[in-house]
């Protein structure tokens, strides 16, 4: 899926491309509301970010001489600006939805998802109790057990494994476990997913060559359990 991202906040706009990139999307760049709106208006492009506050030509303005034009991209606006007047003049000036500063990753995920689909988290009831091979965790109590010992973490280091554990197998940008582990939607220039996944493999005393957390080079992480895990290998009681 192709997308063009209109933000000139450096590290906004570097740490969106980066999640972005790793979900998969093909991301195009602006920095400028001027340089935004001719290559909106060159290329076509599934869906669009567009910044509200920009230099050159504010992003209503850039939605609005869109729309004049026919280019008929749908257009998700970032807003600093969380007054409901705000909102309503972003969407009556043509966007297709919005999005307030600071936002959670996994909902611009979403919402970038739904436009898509217009254009052409924990779900509810999530488990109380997840359960991989020799590793238990008790939502409700906060407890994680490992060959039944409880392990203790801290908060982020729960927080970091339970986002793994809810699906094994799936790739993690550092940018999406920054997101939902830290509540960071900008780079914050530093390794700290790094540092605390050596802590959590530590812990769980998972060595690295020989499973469990897999480092996925230029990515992030998945969690990566041995293949001769009893079957059914994740149970889910709600």
């Amino acid at each position: 899926m192709e997308l063009l991202l209109v933000e000139d906040d450096e590290r906004v706009r570097r740490f969106v491309r980066r999640g972005l990139e790793a979900e998969g999307y093909v991301v195009a760049a602006a920095r400028d509301g001027i340089d935004g709106l001719q290559r909106a208006q060159a290329e076509s492009y599934d869906v669009m970010i567009l910044d509200v506050m920009l230099p050159g030509l504010n992003g209503r303005e850039v939605c609005r001489q869109l729309r004049q034009s026919g280019v008929p991209t749908p257009i998700l606006m970032l807003t600093a600006l969380d007054h409901t007047e705000d909102k309503v003049e972003c969407l009556r000036g043509g966007a297709d939805d919005y999005l307030t500063k600071p936002f959670d990753f996994e909902e611009l995920l979403a919402r970038l998802e739904a436009l898509a689909r217009r254009g052409r988290g924990y779900t509810c009831g999530a488990p109380a109790v997840l359960e991989l091979g020799n590793v238990r965790i008790d939502r409700q109590s906060m407890q994680v057990f490992l060959d039944q010992e409880p392990i203790d973490l801290t908060a982020k280091e729960y927080q970091l494994l339970d986002l793994l554990l809810s699906s094994p197998g799936r790739v993690f940008s550092r940018t999406h476990i920054l997101n939902k582990v830290w509540g960071y939607d900008s780079d914050p220039l530093t390794n700290v997913v790094d540092v605390y996944i050596r802590r959590l493999r530590s812990k769980m005393r998972w060595d690295r060559d020989t499973g469990w957390i897999r480092t996925i080079r230029s990515y992030g992480y998945r969690l990566d359990p041995a293949m001769d895990l009893p079957e059914p290998a994740l149970k889910r009681i709600g």
